[in-house]
């Protein structure tokens, strides 16, 4: 494949530093001292106070929301995007609480904010925005009237580190974000994800979800002491708080994050520097290129029609196939969620119609390839072929 979706994101500097770790006499594999500094870094580079690190960008959504399922044993609605990665919205189905689909404004890709304030219900428990492709989601007007209703925003940065608004980095501006690491991402810990917060409730109830649901994780003495006093009959040791999981990762994955986290900016720079370039060469007449991009941390390049055209479409995926163009159709997730089998018997028969934004990407969207060592002769090919069709 001439122009794949990633390359070259684990680099000998990182290997480097594993092999090291694993050249001790008796080194420690599982979760330790490494992921917590990665954790503390991490919190330190986002400008949180706290970062609990785990297996799975999936798994960063599904603790996020048992967290709110705490909180709201009764369950509720969670206002979503149909254009996202699946566990944003299985995440939500798997806590007990019902998805409700707000469409996407074309120059983020991310929610419209006028969409989402006006499926607030008093059923309403969260909102759960997706920063996606690297755009920044977020409007002020959104985080004023979420903040004016006691509304949290819980943000999904997966696939957006170093994107910022206002000058804060994603993520660090919800009540609760996730990232994710894994390999086609900014940074790598070949699987991985982070879970951030201020709320320190939040944090100690995430230490002990990690890790099956187990008291002794949480690191605040006010807690454990609390669960000691009101369970004498159980070892201390082994006193479970809540039904959880084990989504723990790895020293192995705790050194890959602390070595990635040294080059992040760099990346953040390069792939925007790449972004700007592509955009200013593929045809306008086309091709969508009125994106919001101010504070963005490009993932991949997206590439939208202009206007819905059957024939251009296919000739355009011949043409990317024939030229080994690495692409996904739909841009995040496979465009449109609400057409997805999992989802039919909860929303209404035909509901994915009522988004027209997010259909218009489902069809005439695509994603192509984004990373550090793409060359500008390479985005200059690309805009060539591109633009042939």
């Amino acid at each position: 494949m001439k122009f794949p979706l990633m390359r070259n994101n684990i680099l000998r500097e990182d290997l480097d530093a594993v092999i090291e770790h694993l050249k001790q006499d008796d080194p420690i594999l599982t979760h330790g001292a490494n992921v917590r500094a990665f954790e503390s870094e991490w919190s330190e580079w986002l400008g949180v106070k706290y970062s609990v690190f785990v297996n799975s960008g999936a798994s960063a959504n599904l603790l996020t929301m048992a967290i709110l399922k705490i909180r709201h044993p009764e369950g509720g609605e969670v206002i979503v995007p149909p254009l996202a990665w699946v566990s944003d919205i299985a995440s939500v189905l798997q806590n007990g609480f019902s998805p409700v689909f707000a469409d996407i404004d074309p120059s983020s890709l991310a929610m419209d904010t006028t969409q989402i304030l006006s499926k607030i219900t008093d059923k309403t428990r969260a909102v759960f925005l997706t920063h996606v492709q690297g755009f920044d989601g977020l409007t002020d007007e959104l985080i004023n009237e979420l903040e004016r209703r006691n509304i949290p925003l819980i943000e999904d940065v997966c696939e957006s580190h170093g994107s910022t608004h206002n000058g804060k980095r994603l993520g660090s501006l919800g009540w609760i974000s996730n990232f994710s690491y894994y390999y086609a991402h900014h940074m790598s810990t070949i699987e991985g994800g982070m879970v951030c917060t201020n709320d320190s409730d939040v944090y100690q109830q995430l230490r002990m979800l990690r890790s099956h649901g187990m008291v002794r994780e949480a690191n605040d003495e006010n807690v454990r002491a609390t669960y000691h006093n009101e369970n004498p009959e159980l070892n201390p040791d082994f006193i479970f708080a809540y039904p959880a999981y084990n989504m723990r990762n790895t020293e192995i994955g705790g050194i890959m994050g602390r070595s990635q986290l040294k080059r992040l900016d760099q990346i953040v720079t390069r792939r925007t520097e790449n972004l700007v370039r592509f955009l200013q060469q593929i045809d306008s007449s086309k091709y969508r290129t009125d994106f919001k991009l101010e504070g963005s941390s490009n993932y991949a390049f997206n590439l939208i029609l202009k206007t819905p055209d059957d024939d251009l479409v296919q000739r355009l995926m011949e043409k990317m196939r024939e030229s080994g163009v690495e692409f996904r159709r739909g841009s995040a997730g496979g465009g449109n969620q609400i057409r997805q089998p999992y989802l039919r018997g909860i929303v209404p028969e035909g509901h994915h119609h009522e988004f027209p934004e997010t259909e218009h990407v489902h069809f005439y969207g695509f994603y192509i390839g984004n990373f550090p060592d793409l060359k500008n002769e390479e985005v200059d090919e690309l805009c060539a072929i591109i633009n042939s069709v």
